[in-house]
């Protein structure tokens, strides 16, 4: 069965604006060290298979349904699992869980996998994707739609469960490092 495509068909770019070229990769990563943004470990498990990374790329949706748009990177465990599972859990840290964003980033040597979930304490929710305990709050998640953009997956999900820790600083990622922000 064909799925139909949420695209605005009847929608032409500028095509003034088409014609002109856009900044490097190295300019656009330059200025998206200023974009502060939530930092999130992104969840999936599939047949026992768990994975998980960290990631800045998750925006809220639409309020009603209750919706989020999470990218993955095509080429991380995590992204197949999903893909598998048709699930995943947005975890939001908070200030306390840098040692935990490190892990799922790979900034931890020699933690690879599903070692990654030695750092924090897990649980699950609704899904049984892995929800961290004692996040800012985890957004547990049935993925709607996939979008492929260049080298990531767009993941449209509907959140069906949440939880969450409200007493704690946030953790945002900025210029290179992590950051608390005071509630």
């Amino acid at each position: 069965m064909d799925q139909p495509i949420n695209q605005r068909l009847d929608w032409t770019p500028n095509l003034a604006l088409q014609a002109l070229p856009s900044v490097s990769a190295q300019e656009h990563r330059t200025g998206l060290r200023n974009l502060a943004a939530a930092v999130n470990i992104i969840t999936a498990g599939h047949e026992g298979a768990r994975a998980g990374l960290t990631a800045t790329a998750v925006v809220s949706v639409t309020a009603e349904p209750p919706r989020l748009a999470v990218f993955v990177n095509k080429n991380v465990v995590a992204a197949d699992i999903i893909l598998r599972s048709g699930a995943l859990c947005v975890n939001v840290l908070s200030g306390p869980q840098e040692a935990v964003a490190k892990a799922f980033a790979g900034m931890v040597e020699g933690v690879h996998g599903d070692e990654r979930f030695r750092h924090g304490s897990w649980s699950t929710m609704v899904t049984h994707s892995p929800a961290l305990d004692n996040a800012l709050v985890n957004f547990d998640c049935r993925v709607v739609k996939v979008y492929d953009e260049s080298t990531h997956h767009v993941f449209l999900c509907e959140v069906l469960a949440t939880r969450g820790c409200i007493d704690e600083d946030a953790l945002v990622y900025i210029n290179g490092a992590f950051r608390q922000i005071p509630h």
